[in-house]
């Protein structure tokens, strides 16, 4: 197969960058699509009349934008496009953003019972131990494919009848919000890097150890009372969050704004 573009050797431009973006200029055009194999390090040798470190540093820089992946014994794969949320941002769910965005989110929910809280639980949801509280475990998809995998606690008395709604195709907060009027008014969140353990790869399709995103956030009413904590893991090779940042006046003394929520 003829290259797309040739290597300019006497350009000041190092070879890797060339093919690093003529790599990427494939990708764009969807020449190789999501899925596709890459040709092996010989061949892309052998099409640019580069040497091997130039394609292996091509490669590893392209790996690192997240838009190829290696699997170990197989090659190297465009990798499927990553999926926006601005879930740190908004008072959104996953439901609504998705939907907002012409995606189709499906939803698994592998448990929904009403249990006692533990400390740690009624610690966040300014309860005390024992007192009863929704779990919500769901396994969300877009696509087809796992995204994120949560777990959600809510008070009872809040939503004593929550159980008896089908979480499969529809929002927890438009049921929350219209059924029970619970009207979200501010959370907090925090967001870090974590590796899958073995339930959670086997879930999300992803190798035990792999990198996911962990939001753990707690939302609250207009008057302060915590409405929610949930507990999400998102899968790191297809999950990109947005937050647009605002620069505050020199010498103002700025808080860390409460990071809004979702689910």
């Amino acid at each position: 197969m003829a290259p797309a573009n040739l290597i300019e050797f006497h350009s000041n431009i190092p070879y890797y960058i060339q093919l690093e973006e003529i790599l990427k200029e494939r990708i764009r055009r969807g020449e190789l699509k999501p899925g596709d194999q890459l040709p092996g390090e010989f061949e892309l040798c052998e099409q640019y009349g580069i040497s091997r470190t130039v394609v292996r540093q091509a490669l590893h820089e392209i790996e690192l934008e997240g838009l190829i992946q290696k699997k170990k014994g197989k090659g190297t794969f465009v990798a499927e496009p990553k999926i926006n949320e601005n879930l740190v941002q908004k008072l959104t769910g996953f439901y609504q953003d998705m939907s907002s965005r012409g995606q189709t989110p499906k939803t698994q929910v592998l448990r929904f019972e009403v249990i006692p809280a533990s400390t740690k639980i009624a610690n966040l949801l300014h309860l005390s131990p024992g007192t009863l509280v929704h779990c919500i475990e769901r396994l969300r998809s877009v696509s087809d494919a796992p995204i994120v995998l949560v777990t959600t606690y809510i008070p009872y008395h809040l939503c004593p009848t929550l159980n008896q709604y089908d979480l499969t195709n529809q929002s927890l907060y438009g049921i929350l919000e219209n059924e029970f009027g619970l009207q979200i008014s501010h959370g907090r969140r925090s967001i870090e890097a974590v590796s899958a353990n073995e339930r959670e790869a086997q879930l999300l399709e992803v190798s035990q150890g792999s990198p996911l995103i962990l939001l753990d956030s707690v939302t609250y009413l207009a008057d302060d009372t915590p409405m929610e904590y949930y507990h999400a893991v998102h899968r790191g090779d297809r999950s990109r969050f947005v937050v647009e940042l605002v620069r505050g006046r020199e010498g103002e003394n700025l808080e860390p704004a409460d990071l809004p929520e979702s689910h």
